[in-house]
């Protein structure tokens, strides 16, 4: 690929914006397949859909600053954003996934919570997102996101002692839910990387 000396900064802000946007629709998606599950009116269909919108947009970003001699951040930055964006998505898509892969019946409570987290997450995450060019309130919505972030440490804790506290549940079905508990968390641990990428971003460029 040649580099273009033709500046096209605008074209990052919009492709992230859409990031932004995307991961927010996938998480909005999956936390009511799970809310409703087992009678979704969202199937994984949509959110594979969904996902499969979202790597679109990785793939333009990363050919953007792969061609662009100028860029508005940090290369390196801007390469882990995009990243650290679509790994929310993969997380999310791939839990959604285990309710139909595992045979899950009905969600669990702690579950229900980690996805609504995720919901309030990604909206900071947007946030952040759109306003990437003059970082308007972007701090706070990364302060609110950390916080988001910390509470879902908590239900995660709380949801494995549940499940190793009852006997009578069946250990495939610890086994399953500790992998379903465990890909949220990813997705919300994504969520928090991708907003210090974010704090480094207006650290070096405020």
């Amino acid at each position: 690929m040649r580099l273009s000396l033709t500046p096209k900064t605008s074209e990052f802000f919009v492709l992230f914006s859409r990031a932004g946007e995307n991961a927010l629709e996938v998480a909005r998606l999956v936390d009511r397949r799970f809310r409703e599950h087992p009678n979704s009116g969202i199937t994984q269909e949509q959110v594979k859909a969904a996902e499969t919108a979202g790597d679109e947009v990785t793939r333009e970003l990363i050919t953007l600053l792969n061609t662009q001699y100028l860029t508005p951040f940090d290369r390196d930055d801007i390469y882990m954003l995009a990243i650290e964006i679509d790994d929310v998505v993969d997380d999310l898509e791939e839990a959604s996934d285990l309710l139909g892969l595992y045979g899950i019946e009905l969600p669990t409570k702690h579950a229900v919570q980690q996805t609504g987290l995720i919901v309030a997450a990604t909206e900071q995450l947007s946030i952040a997102c759109d306003n990437l060019k003059s970082f308007a309130g972007v701090q706070e919505a990364l302060l609110e996101l950390k916080r988001l972030e910390d509470e879902g440490d908590r239900v995660l804790r709380d949801g494995l002692a549940s499940l190793f506290r009852d006997d009578r549940i069946d250990p495939l079905m610890v086994i399953r839910w500790k992998d379903v508990y465990d890909r949220l968390e990813r997705a919300l641990d994504s969520c928090e990387t991708a907003a210090n990428v974010i704090a480094n971003i207006v650290v070096k460029n405020a």
